[in-house]
């Protein structure tokens, strides 16, 4: 077996602690590209290489095997002599071992997964088959597929993965069933676009995240699931028994980050809603239904829930421009906030909201300095300045709406 390490054609701009190296019998212009991370896999890379082979001639695809290796075993020089090309990176983590991977992809689909011999690569006639029909991102499903008894822990199996799988579906009414699955594929222009920032285990999140925001035909395949082989321990295992809590927290992470909108902007609107409802109906003196008074004070805990609700309404906007790989949001928004129409109506709120308050500055310095007791300027005085207030923001929100469609789209 003869061995070449690429320097000259390395692809401009990739890091250059990353050296490829190719097999003697290399494919050329494969369509698909399997990318696989690996970290001391010798025990097992040698039969995943094979059952790879044997899953694209089952396909009849075209395809190169890529694995991304950080490790210090013999996996290189077994993966080489099986015929699969192996990218040698220093150890980083798993996100960053596929980023590293990007560069040197050359499939027009990518799979992803283990080369730990858990995931069948001998079965990937199902997603070749989704790619052709038009899908740019597939999903392995373990549990619409088959599960082998020992090979998802019962912590994994019953709780931490449905559990955060529902989760990711409530926030983003998704309808996954295995988010977690490792074994998926997309297409190779969806993964670049998609820009992946995880270094580690959250990636996969992200990932699934990302296609959601980016609007991704996306299909769910059955896949099986096996166990490990005797003498491996998982990387988990490998960690310590903490290692699948800080799993789950860090994807658990992601999913409010890269679903911040979910938090903000329809619970912004109904604080909002609910703070105007207890601010507006009082400015001009309290109100009675039945044994309850509606008074100053409901007044300012309505003004404090209003402007709490404006802030998440227009923080949840901003969210949704980060994410936005479509245009659609951007050009709603803009269309919603012209810049002159929002701050000529910036300016009246906050022009009207200066007048009101002004009424009660007046009265209070005539009474000696000191508030009319029951008298509805000190309402209208609390609406001027929630008006204040929401001109104030709504002008400051029109900037930043601004500056992030220039920064967003010089990306």
């Amino acid at each position: 077996m003869s061995v070449v390490a690429v320097s000259p054609a390395t692809p401009a701009g990739s890091d250059p602690d990353v050296t490829l190296l190719i097999p003697e019998h290399d494919v050329a212009d494969p369509e698909l590209s399997i990318v696989i991370p690996a970290l001391n896999e010798q025990l097992t890379v040698a039969d995943f290489v094979a059952w790879c082979h044997e899953g694209m001639k089952e396909a009849g695809v075209t395809g190169e095997i890529l694995i991304v290796d950080s490790g210090g075993d013999r996996t290189t020089e077994l993966a080489l002599a099986g015929g699969a090309r192996v990218l040698k990176t220093p150890k980083r983590g798993l996100g960053r071992a596929y980023q590293d991977a990007i560069p040197y992809i050359r499939g027009r689909y990518v799979l992803m997964g283990d080369c730990d011999c858990t995931y069948d690569f001998r079965e990937i006639v199902p997603f070749v088959e989704r790619f052709r029909a038009g899908a740019e991102f597939v999903m392995g499903s373990r549990f619409r597929g088959y599960i082998e008894p020992g090979s998802m822990p019962p912590l994994h199996r019953y709780l931490g993965t449905p559990v955060t799988t529902f989760i990711l579906n409530v926030i983003f009414g998704s309808h996954f069933s295995d988010i977690h699955c490792g074994m998926r594929g997309i297409a190779r222009d969806a993964l670049i676009r998609m820009d992946l920032r995880s270094q580690s285990w959250e990636y996969a999140s992200e990932m699934v995240l990302k296609s959601v925001h980016m609007k991704l035909r996306t299909e769910e395949v059955p896949i099986r699931f096996l166990r490990d082989r005797e003498g491996r321990l998982s990387h988990h295992k490998r960690a310590g028994w903490l290692s699948p809590w800080q799993a789950a927290w860090i994807n658990l992470r992601a999913m409010a980050v890269y679903g911040a909108n979910f938090f903000l902007y329809k619970p912004g609107l109904l604080l909002l809603a609910l703070g105007l409802l207890l601010t507006l109906p009082l400015s001009f003196g309290s109100l009675a239904i039945g044994p309850i008074t509606f008074s100053l004070h409901w007044m300012l805990l309505g003004v404090c829930l209003a402007v709490l609700g404006l802030q998440c309404v227009y923080m949840g906007i901003l969210s949704q421009i980060f994410f936005d790989y479509t245009g659609e949001a951007t050009r709603k928004w803009l269309v919603r906030f012209p810049y002159t129409r929002t701050v000529v109506v910036s300016g009246t709120l906050f022009a009207g909201g200066v007048y009101l308050a002004g009424l009660l500055t007046v009265a209070y310095v005539r009474n000696g300095y000191r508030l009319l007791e029951g008298s509805s300027v000190n309402n209208l005085g609390v609406t001027g300045l929630l008006l204040m207030i929401v001109g104030f923001m709504t002008f400051t929100f029109t900037l930043m709406l601004q500056s992030t469609v220039v920064a967003v789209a010089r990306r």
